[in-house]
């Protein structure tokens, strides 16, 4: 079944909705507040003050569809943008973060439920995991 990018992003975020997260809205690609970034590059950086324990929201776990850019640092995959078709400067992260509400098992359990039930992409528990 093809789902166009529309579809798969609105569909990952009403799944994670459905499992009590919160929607957020892209934070902007310029960070306001964070002067050790010079572009959002990951789908967390917004809540990166609440992973450090600097704030606290009303809500414990949050989906996100986050714009991102990378130019350059730790994530530098400018020498392979143009040679590769999965190497790009511009992009759209899903995100499904937790703070303090669930860990690693349920965030691979809410995955594989996603890419097996939501797109069928997969027949079969990943091993070792035990789903």
């Amino acid at each position: 079944m093809y789902m166009s990018t529309d579809e798969v992003r609105n569909a990952f975020l009403k799944f994670f909705e459905s499992k009590g997260h919160q929607i957020v809205d892209s934070s902007s690609l310029v960070p306001h507040d964070d002067p050790t970034l010079l572009f959002t590059n990951a789908g967390m950086n917004q809540f990166k003050d609440c992973f450090l324990g600097l704030e606290k929201r009303n809500y414990t776990r949050a989906t996100t569809a986050q714009r991102c850019v990378r130019a350059g640092g730790k994530h530098n995959d400018l020498e392979n943008v143009g040679f590769t078709a999965r190497h790009h400067t511009f992009f759209e992260m899903l995100g499904n973060f937790s703070f303090g509400d669930y860990f690693k098992e349920d965030a691979i359990s809410f995955a594989w439920e996603f890419l097996t039930e939501t797109l069928k992409t997969a027949k079969r528990s990943p091993a070792g995991y035990g789903l």
